[in-house]
């Protein structure tokens, strides 16, 4: 039984790793950049769920409300700001950006908030379930994140394929200048996938603070980094690759933990993660895509 109770772990917090990776793998398929600072946008959103349900009152929902907003808004804000900017710039020049803007959120949240850990009180309410004459027993937020991440998975995948915004999207994806002279705006295609990829952190963030009940400034790093690891591992700019590396990095990582070595699992997971770059570089289900010189 415990076999199954940690398969279940491990597909509830590959969950949260897939809904991060989902907002990773729109930003990088669409902008082709990658958001350092998206693990940051995660923490963000964690504090203004905290923040309205435990400073101001306010009920759960309206907690996880005003974190998604105030995360969609930030996204849209960092986009303009530090990305706009250098969109013609060299690769390297956006990296170092996003890690610096990753940075400064980290220290604005320590200016604001402190370094100390915060107790998060979950927003997924309910009694535990009990299965098997109580032998295993599974969580309300367990159930509630991966029926999130599978409803959310979906609906980016219907947006991008069917509606007239996701269209663009994919249009910017395949060529900006291409784009750019059949009438689509490429800023405002990009400011909506960084809105849409930020907002996703924000649910991400309420759910994994809900899952472990911590929070603190650097609350998003690692997870930020392990979703990055989930994006790449599944195939980056793909949504269903998003969601299978999430998954399975998620039971790695639960695994790896309960049988090998908690100290270990970090290790496993990115070990892993090189072996299947080394076997297959563009990810489980990446395409590989020739340059023309």
């Amino acid at each position: 039984m415990s076999f199954l109770s940690h398969l279940i772990s491990g597909i509830s917090l590959g969950s949260i790793y897939a809904i991060i990776a989902l907002g990773y793998t729109m930003v990088y398929g669409i902008a082709k950049m990658l958001n350092f600072a998206h693990g940051d946008v995660i923490m963000v959103g964690g504090y203004m769920c905290f923040c309205a349900t435990v400073y101001l009152g306010w009920p759960s929902i309206a907690g996880v409300a005003l974190a998604v907003v105030v995360c969609t808004l930030l996204g849209v804000v960092i986009e303009r700001l530090a990305y706009k900017p250098l969109r013609q710039a060299p690769a390297l020049a956006v990296l170092i950006t996003a890690i610096g803007v990753s940075y400064f959120l980290q220290n604005a949240a320590l200016l604001i908030w402190g370094s100390s850990t915060k107790s998060f009180t979950s927003v997924v309410g309910g009694s535990p379930i009990s299965l098997f004459d109580g032998q295993l027993t599974i969580a309300p937020v367990t159930i509630v994140t991966v029926v999130i991440c599978v409803v959310i998975m979906v609906a980016l995948t219907l947006f991008t394929n069917k509606s007239k915004a996701g269209t663009a999207m994919r249009a910017v994806s395949e060529d900006k200048g291409a784009a750019q002279l059949m009438g689509i705006n490429v800023n405002t295609t990009i400011s909506l996938t960084f809105a849409i990829g930020s907002g996703l952190a924000a649910i991400a963030g309420v759910l994994l603070c809900s899952a472990y009940p911590t929070l603190m400034p650097t609350t998003g790093s690692m997870p930020g980094i392990k979703a990055f690891t989930a994006a790449v591992f599944g195939g980056i700019g793909s949504i269903p690759g998003a969601f299978v590396g999430g998954i399975l990095l998620g039971i790695i990582e639960i695994f790896a933990g309960a049988y090998i070595s908690t100290q270990l699992s970090n290790a496993i997971v990115f070990a892993v993660l090189i072996i299947v770059l080394l076997v297959k570089p563009d990810g489980l289900l990446g395409k590989h895509i020739s340059e023309k010189v």
